[in-house]
């Protein structure tokens, strides 16, 4: 079995059934039947189970990402434009499944499952940064970083709520949290100034 090809048809077959039964072992192993395998392939290829099976669903989204960006010209974009196009295509690579990302986050939510959520994270925002063109290696890389965890995990739990047009609502929110982010970048500049 290839385990890779395995992965990638059982979660297309389980999305359709997490919105009504969440990320569980049982709709892994119905999916694995769906998709041509066994019911206990589904723990051979997803061997820690259900947040397994999440974070595989998390890193299809981030390639998903990566490659749409792959279309723009990002040369000609200022860095807060090139921010906000690359967390618009991560969430609209949820789009498709919007309530299987909610009940994802629901599972990552849970306590035992807290650095399967922040690795999630981590890598994300990581792949946002470089398919960007970010080249930092200093302690301007862990800040990036930090600052756009925080920006791009409120904008998720927004769209995730958004019912606008065209999720109108929640691009508007990202631009207002880059926005925010770009004043205090300002400041901490200016404050560096008056004690230098």
């Amino acid at each position: 079995m290839n385990k890779p090809e395995a992965a990638q048809k059982i979660i297309a077959a389980a999305l359709p059934h997490v919105p009504f039964d969440g990320w569980t072992q049982g709709v892994l192993s119905k999916a694995a039947q769906e998709a041509g395998y066994k019911s206990t392939d589904a723990i051979r290829v997803f061997s820690g189970g259900a947040i397994d099976a999440v974070d595989f669903y998390a890193r299809q989204c981030d390639a998903g990402m990566v490659e749409a960006l792959g279309g723009y010209n990002l040369d000609t974009m200022k860095i807060r434009e090139k921010i906000a196009l690359a967390v618009r295509l991560r969430l609209m690579a949820y789009a498709p499944h919007r309530e299987a990302a909610r009940k994802a986050l629901k599972l990552q939510a849970s306590p035992i499952h807290a650095g399967h959520a922040l690795k999630s994270l981590y890598r994300t925002v990581d792949e946002i940064w470089f398919s960007i063109g970010d080249t930092s290696t200093n302690f301007n890389f862990y800040t990036k970083r930090l600052t756009l965890s925080a920006v791009y995990s409120a904008t998720l739990l927004h769209w995730l709520d958004d019912n606008s047009p065209d999720f109108s609502s929640t691009w508007e929110f990202l631009d207002r949290r880059i926005e925010n982010v770009m004043q205090f970048e300002k400041l901490k500049h200016r404050v560096r100034g008056w004690i230098n």
